[in-house]
């Protein structure tokens, strides 16, 4: 940024302000974020598949394999947590009414 001479800098945006591209941080933050989608997404898919359990609308070798799969996607996202350093708590998205 270059000011001339006799004039104030420019002030910083507030989004620039608030934006935080430490190199550091970088991977681990792009991590959650995808994982905070693959959780969004595994919750809704659980709740599918409950729903459709509800209505009768698998057999029982699907509601099986479909329970067995959630349970494995769930150890999945634990494993990858762990290995990020993360926690499922930093993967929140607050969805207001949608409640998830």
């Amino acid at each position: 940024m270059t000011t001339r001479p006799g004039s104030a800098p420019a002030p910083k945006s507030s989004a620039a302000a608030r934006l935080n591209c430490d190199p550091e941080t970088a991977e681990r933050d792009l991590a959650a974020l995808v994982l905070t989608v693959v959780e969004l997404l595994r919750q809704l898919m659980e709740r599918q598949a409950l729903r459709r359990v509800e209505y009768g609308d698998l057999s029982e070798a699907q509601e099986e394999q479909v329970g067995l799969t959630l349970m494995r996607l769930d150890d999945r996202m634990d494993e990858l947590c762990e290995r990020l350093g993360l926690r499922r708590e930093d993967l929140s998205l607050d969805l207001g009414p949608l409640g998830l």
